[in-house]
């Protein structure tokens, strides 16, 4: 039994934003009012909230656990460490594992080692069968497993064919597909942007092109065919673009952006080398800010970590060798905070928005929401208190903003009842 005591409650999903009380009883909430008694007899812990945030626990629709295949990077129950000290009460994990979450074996493995987790850690199947981009997964079967998307993420999908059939499939199955999209044509070192920094390093990285080609044509096939599809980590002006048009034209497309796309450009990667490598690429600040637009105006709906961790010594070689990506968990909402609400972008609500309830609609969970009766995932927050970035729950270190100093501090991550997150139980920030 948990009661919070002097609480900001900000629920985006009815638009709630007031001082109040929050009890806990039994893993729900079980009252929310201005003044509950502290009782003492029925409350195990009574955490006063005052001047602080209390907001639905955040949920990450992508992210890699490398579980099964890849655990020197991470694992299941390093990633849900990761997850809660970032304030995360969901995650949902991309299937391009060792072996892919293509088959009923391996997604019950990643389910059944979420549960062990604290946290709510699901899972979306593969598109495609190895995820080799040639023939479709049985998606009836695998949603009856429990996948609640697919997505081959990691590689696009090149066969127009397969992408419409697959769309068609999920149409009927009430589910959402997710696209990573970069038409390899376009990409000659991926990682980089075919830009200046791709220029001073001697190389040709990968062009916008080769995102704006797949989401201009992925658009129109949703349009068609009326499925729910998800533009993975945008990073091009002109896809926020083409997907703004796509909903105008009453396509059922959602887009996310990662912390990295709306924070660094290209020339992060002069800077902090290999740790600034991911796919898609940084770009231009024309890109950046073409992001940070589409985020206020509803283009891009959600905010995603895209969380890759990868070894310092897989990291640490030349860069067109280096793997792509970088964790993400542990510092999002305080780069959201950081780069969008303290700089006027974005409200906090609109920001907890992109981070709880939109996620929670796309892949049609009941969560995302602070409401009486439902189960209480939740965080509190400082949001004007700020931390050096350090050290990481996560196996992996890969980011390029170690050392930086960011504003949004995890106080504590509550999910189902249970405290899975203390920042009293961290040595230090």
């Amino acid at each position: 039994m948990i009661l919070i005591k002097n609480a900001r409650l900000i629920n985006p999903k009815n638009k709630i934003d007031t001082i109040c009380d929050i009890s806990i009883c039994n893993n729900i909430i079980e009252e929310i009012a201005p003044n509950i008694p502290a009782d003492s007899n029925k409350y195990n812990q009574i955490i006063d909230a005052s001047n602080k945030i209390v907001s639905p626990g955040l949920i990450d629709i992508h992210v890699h656990f490398r579980d099964p295949g890849f655990t020197h990077k991470e694992d299941i129950q390093t990633g849900a460490k990761a997850a809660k000290r970032g304030g995360f009460t969901t995650v949902i994990c991309m299937a391009n594992t060792s072996p892919a979450i293509d088959n009923e074996e391996t997604l019950k493995y990643v389910l059944s080692q979420g549960k062990k987790t604290g946290i709510n850690v699901l899972s979306c199947a593969a598109i495609s069968k190895k995820i080799k981009g040639e023939e479709l997964v049985d998606l009836k079967h695998l949603k009856e497993c429990g996948a609640i998307g697919f997505t081959d993420d990691g590689i696009p999908l090149m066969n127009q064919t397969l992408v419409r059939l697959a769309m068609q499939e999920v149409k009927k199955l009430d589910l959402p597909l997710s696209l990573h999209e970069e038409d390899m044509n376009f990409v000659i070192n991926a990682g980089v942007n075919a830009g200046n920094i791709a220029k001073q390093l001697g190389i040709e990285g990968a062009y916008a092109l080769a995102e704006d080609t797949l989401v201009a044509r992925d658009c129109m096939i949703a349009l068609e065919t009326g499925a729910t599809v998800n533009i993975q980590h945008i990073s091009s002006k002109n896809s926020v673009k083409l997907v703004k048009l796509a909903k105008e034209l009453g396509a059922k497309v959602y887009a996310e952006a990662t912390p990295h796309h709306f924070t660094l450009t290209e020339d992060a990667i002069l800077k902090y080398g290999t740790l600034a490598k991911m796919n898609p690429p940084l770009r231009t600040n024309e890109d950046r800010l073409a992001i940070i637009d589409g985020l206020k105006d509803g283009s891009i709906d959600i905010i995603a970590t895209d969380h890759a961790p990868h070894t310092n010594e897989e990291k640490n070689v030349e860069f067109t060798k280096a793997p792509s990506g970088i964790i993400g968990l542990e510092t999002a909402l305080a780069l959201g905070i950081t780069h969008l609400v303290r700089k006027g972008h974005l409200t906090l609500n609109e920001l907890i928005e992109k981070m709880t309830i939109n996620p929670a609609m796309l892949y049609k969970l009941d969560s995302g929401s602070i409401e009486v009766g439902k189960p209480a995932d939740l965080i509190i927050f400082s949001p004007d208190k700020s931390y050096l970035v350090k050290d990481y729950s996560s196996k992996s270190a890969n980011t390029p903003f170690t050392g930086e100093t960011l504003y949004g501090v995890i106080e504590y991550t509550i999910c189902n009842g249970n405290i899975v997150y203390s920042l009293n139980e961290v040595p230090s920030l």
